[in-house]
Parts: C-alpha cells; structure tokens; sequence
C-alpha cells in the first residue's frame, strides 16, 4: 500500500464516513490542531518520570479518539468518541498532581526545563485545538464531551508541566508587571 493516493492534491480530503471536504474546512483544522497537539506530547515523552510518561500515554491515545470523534460528522454507536469519563480520569490525574505541588500564588512564566517548557507549549496548542472544536461546535453539531476534554486537559497539561518542573528542581516565575 502506497503512502500517497494524490486524492487531496486538489484540496479536499475525506471525512471517516467518506464525505469530501475542503482541507480549509472547520472540522478539519479542528482535528488537525488536535493532531498537532498529539505530535507535540510525542515531542515530550520520555519525561524520564514513569508516572508522567504513562499519563502522557494515555493522553495521546484520547487525542486519537478526538480526532476520530471530530472526523465523524454522522456517528454511530460504538463509534470512537470522548465520553465524560475521559473528562473525569483527567480532572482525577489533576487533583492528584495537585497535591504534589506549591499552591499558586500568581500566574507564571511558561518556562522551565525543557520538558516543562515543552508541556506548557502543548498547553497553549490544546488551547487553540480547544477554540477551534468551540468554532466547529457553533457550525456543526460535534460531541460536546470532547470539547469539554480539551478543556480540562489544557489545565492538566499546565499542572503536568508544574510537576515536572518542580521535579526537575526548576523554580516557577511570576510576570512582571
């Protein structure tokens, strides 16, 4: 099997119910983003923290279910798509790293060690995966627990990156005003 088909050298690409659609489309620069974050996680791992590496595992494999839940336009049961459950493992894993840290005082600088810097960059990107899912939300009708998903995740993301950074002995800048 080839890798290239030459089917989107016009521009469009196929939907998983087969539908073609423009690559500028809605829906697929939402799950492009989502890809973009999934790639971005992959740029992290190993963290060199067992923990850490199996929560960003398990991470990358719900950004595949989004994506799939974000290429379906007309799902059916038993479809690939993000559930509330998804949304509570991530609020779980957020509380428990909570735990582990400084409470916040402040905003902090998006920085670190490099892993850390790197979790906070893949925060910003779910940010923007996340605006573009509310963008798709208001012009097609798109399951609303992956929105919620990439919601929570970009805060779990951010205490991702605090815990490594505190684990790295990285201290926490504040902003100067």
């Amino acid at each position: 099997m080839s890798i290239y088909t030459g089917r989107g050298d016009e521009g469009e690409t196929d939907l998983r119910d087969m539908t073609r659609v423009s690559k500028a489309s809605t829906r697929i620069e939402a799950y492009g983003t989502v890809d973009e974050l999934n790639a971005l996680i992959g740029t992290v791992r190993p963290t060199d923290y067992d923990d850490i590496d199996n929560r960003l595992a398990d991470i990358q494999n719900h950004l595949h279910v989004v994506q799939a839940d974000f290429a379906n336009p007309d799902p059916d049961e038993g479809d690939p798509a993000i559930e509330d459950d998804h949304v509570e493992t991530v609020e779980d894993w957020i509380d428990e790293y909570d735990e582990e840290l400084e409470p916040l005082t402040s905003f902090i600088l998006p920085t670190g060690s490099d892993r850390g810097a790197a979790l906070h960059h893949a925060r910003t990107v779910c940010r923007r995966a996340e605006r573009r899912a509310v963008a798709l939300a208001r012009e097609e009708e798109i399951n609303e627990d992956a929105v919620q998903y990439l919601n929570r995740l970009s805060d779990g993301l951010f205490t991702l990156a605090r815990v490594v950074n505190a684990r790295d002995g990285e201290p926490e800048d504040a902003p100067e005003y």
